[in-house]
């Protein structure tokens, strides 16, 4: 099944949280932080203006992002997990 997030929205497949910490202790899943890094899936066309016109996003298919930690909807699509978030809970683009 393939899904287009409409206007400003962005799908994004959520990485996953990382399993030892620096020092190497192995964290265990209740000890885990929710994840705040993700892949970008697919994006909407655009924020639409109160003129009418469309903003392209700045983000694209393929980029790797950082976004708020309680933002965005959790959604299973062909029994992956995804997450739909509007372009203004992303903090950054991962370089």
């Amino acid at each position: 099944m393939k899904v287009q997030p409409l206007g400003d929205r962005i799908l994004v497949e959520v990485l996953e949280a990382k399993e030892k910490t620096k020092g190497g202790i192995v964290l265990p899943d209740t000890a885990k932080e929710k994840p705040q890094e993700a892949k970008v899936v697919a994006v909407g066309k655009g924020r639409i203006k109160e003129d009418g016109k469309v903003v392209p996003l700045e983000v694209k298919a393929g980029d790797k992002i950082l976004f708020g930690k309680y933002s965005g909807t959790e959604i299973t699509i062909d029994e992956n997990e995804y997450m739909i978030l509007k372009e203004e809970d992303v903090l950054a683009i991962v370089k």
